[in-house]
């Protein structure tokens, strides 16, 4: 009558007997899965084209003016966004040299410019239909295939999201949106 109660620590190995030992075999499984690394050429090249976004845009920004910091202009903050995007991109030069955690591209890669697509679709219909429509398709179109939801959640986070902004930007701050209702 010397049996041990079920579920103490120590008896099955395989099972880890703290939260710290749980985290790890969690993050171990993750590493399993993760695609292979990018390597320090794929980071340098990362580099270089959002160094070269940040000038493109620091570029612009100086076209629409600065301003006088009493009276900024309206290409003073995205002028300093771009400066912040070029200084980091150089930074990443020196620090990223060793490859680091960045993924090598794969076809998962590609959600990202589908991403960037239908926001520009949301920026292009902006203007034409308000923005709660372009908003819940945007919306919709990355909780359901970028994000994987099932459409009962898409559906009902999208318009709680568009209901939210509508609430904030039309309703509390009053700003001058383009907007149907």
């Amino acid at each position: 009558m010397d049996r041990e109660p079920e579920g103490r620590a120590g008896e099955d190995d395989a099972t880890p007997t703290s939260a710290g030992e749980a985290a790890k075999a969690l993050a171990d499984e993750w590493a399993e899965e993760a695609p292979p690394p990018a390597g320090p050429v794929a980071n340098l090249g990362a580099c270089v084209v959002t160094a070269g976004i940040g000038v493109l845009g620091a570029v612009i920004a100086v076209g629409l003016g600065l301003g006088t910091p009493t009276q900024p202009g309206a290409g003073l903050w995205p002028l300093a966004i771009s400066v912040a995007v070029v200084v980091l991109s150089l930074a990443q030069v020196v620090v990223g040299r060793r490859g680091g955690d960045g993924e090598k591209f794969s076809r998962y890669s590609w959600l990202s410019l589908v991403g960037l697509a239908t926001l520009l679709g949301l920026v292009a219909l902006l203007p034409v239909i308000g923005f709660e429509i372009p908003a819940l398709l945007l919306s919709l179109v990355w909780m359901k295939f970028l994000g994987g939801e099932s459409w009962r959640s898409a559906v009902l986070y999208s318009v709680l999201v568009v209901g939210a902004l509508y609430g904030v930007f039309v309703g509390a701050l009053g700003t001058n949106v383009p907007h149907l209702f």
